[in-house]
């Protein structure tokens, strides 16, 4: 069938369909055939890198009807990535997708395609939750829909009611204008593709459907929570605060972070005393510690240089030391180092590391810290033994004024000593194994594509903490550093 006369191109998403894939695909041809010219569409089974016969049926279907196209892939794209290649090839105009497990009454094909191939309407969708639709939908997955959209229109400004129903219909050139700033390749990419569309100006029908669930209608923890709500996160984060971070925002905002910094630390700190005792002090002593304290910020960016270029980033070690003060300032005043995800934005924003990476990074400066103090308490302790000074140690754990406050604090430094050589010993070993534990454990609590997605970014994270720690040099380098800085 030539090219050049198809006008609508449905795709079918197909992943592991073998039972169902060749019905539907011959529901999908009698119904177009219903409605539309002969020889003016085309179904194209875009399959997700399938482990069933759905590869082999989908061939023989597309060498038997020349209506019929086949995408293969062997390894999973989600459905969003089926979706992109699939359109990307089709030849019609119009743009149609549909769940292949025919969940929407196929009675509302003609209104869905002929919405947008009237060119009355750019994008059109069938809708589960409008007040004339019928929908029997499980309770579990009517909370979480309803939860999701909830959120959608709350947090991306959206109008639609419904954004994840699998049926939809789009013009090719206004879907390829959005598709250009999708970045979601899975279950979100529904969603993503009409706020975005919503926030270009585009014409949209929202219409209501028929729909019955089949299939899968468990909440999955993966894709529901992490995958949807991340998305959301994300897509919220780019139209509503990423374009309020200009220059002279984070200018205000990082002086304002100093001020509450300096005003915290006057309410936990004594500054009529610290005052007092800073005028009996020795102010050569003084300045000497101040120098050398501004001395350790370079050094801590060199550090940061190090980690980051065994993990294939190269940057100055100037920037990288306003980054840390940016974060250590962010310390002062956010609870539990919240002020380190400062930290792995502005490393994302400015030099454009992925997340992983930004936050495997201060993850190895944390493991570091703690070995360091770890090494250092241990060298005082065995000086204080030879000295013979470690009598005031025994005292303060077995019988002094405050001894329970001081057993506890002792308690507290071995167990974080002990974490931490644990830690780096996980690390190694993890290193040097051949055992996928991240992406088994992910697959275990889910099916989803998703859980190849949730993987790859967990694994880049081990996989980068590990670079660090399992080099030789790079570990003697960065240790060092790490003495120099707890020693200054």
């Amino acid at each position: 069938m030539s090219g050049g006369s198809v006008e609508v191109s449905v795709v079918l998403p197909s992943y592991n369909e073998e039972a169902t894939i060749e019905n539907t695909v011959e529901t999908t041809l009698d119904t177009l055939e219903s409605f539309l010219p002969p020889n003016s569409f085309e179904v194209i089974v875009a399959e997700d890198g399938c482990d069933d016969r759905t590869p082999e049926i989908a061939d023989r279907m597309a060498e038997q009807d020349e209506r019929v196209r086949h995408f293969h892939s062997d390894e999973r794209l989600g459905r969003g990535g089926a979706l992109n290649r699939a359109f990307e090839s089709a030849n019609g105009e119009t743009l149609v997708y549909f769940d292949t497990d025919l969940a929407t009454d196929m009675r509302h094909l003609e209104e869905l395609v002929e919405s947008v191939r009237s060119g009355e309407y750019d994008f059109a969708t069938g809708s589960r939750w409008m007040p004339e639709n019928v929908a029997d939908r499980p309770a579990k997955r009517d909370i979480a829909s309803r939860g999701f959209n909830g959120l959608t229109r709350l947090f991306l400004r959206s109008d639609l009611r419904d954004h994840q129903c699998g049926f939809k219909a789009f013009d090719r050139t206004a879907l390829l204008d959005v598709l250009a700033d999708v970045e979601d390749k899975h279950w979100f990419w529904d969603t993503e593709v009409l706020v975005r569309a919503q926030r270009k100006g585009y014409e949209i029908k929202e219409f209501s459907v028929d729909w019955t669930p089949k299939g899968d209608t468990k909440v999955d923890l993966v894709r529901d929570v992490f995958g949807m709500g991340s998305q959301i996160g994300r897509c919220w984060w780019e139209f509503s605060v990423e374009p309020r971070i200009t220059r002279s925002v984070s200018m205000a905002v990082g002086v304002l972070l100093t001020i509450i910094a300096v005003v915290l630390m006057g309410k936990y700190l004594p500054l009529g005393k610290v005052l007092t005792q800073m005028e009996s002090a020795n102010l050569a002593l003084v300045g000497a510690a101040a120098v050398i304290y501004v001395f350790s910020w370079p050094l801590r960016g060199a550090r940061y240089k190090d980690i980051l270029e065994e993990l294939g980033f190269t940057e100055s070690v100037g920037f990288l030391t306003g980054a840390i003060f940016i974060s250590q300032t962010g310390n002062l005043v956010f609870p539990a180092r919240l002020g380190d995800g400062v930290r792995a934005y502005v490393m994302k924003a400015r030099r454009n590391i992925p997340y992983p990476s930004g936050f495997a990074s201060l993850a190895v400066e944390r493991v570091f810290d703690l070995l360091t103090i770890t090494v250092l308490a241990g060298v005082v302790l065995i000086g204080l033994t030879v000295t013979g000074q470690a009598a005031d140690i025994v005292q303060a754990v077995t019988g002094a004024q405050h001894a329970e406050a001081a057993r506890t604090a002792v308690y507290v430094a071995a167990g974080v000593g002990v974490a931490a050589i644990a830690a780096v010993g996980i690390i190694v070993a993890s290193a040097r194994s051949d055992s996928n534990f991240v992406r088994s454990f992910v697959t275990k609590i889910s099916s989803d594509s998703y859980a190849n997605h949730i993987a790859g970014i967990v694994e880049r994270f081990t996989g980068d903490v590990q670079t660090v720690a399992s080099d030789r040099t790079a570990f003697a380098r960065v240790g060092a550093s790490s003495l120099a800085i707890w020693s200054l």
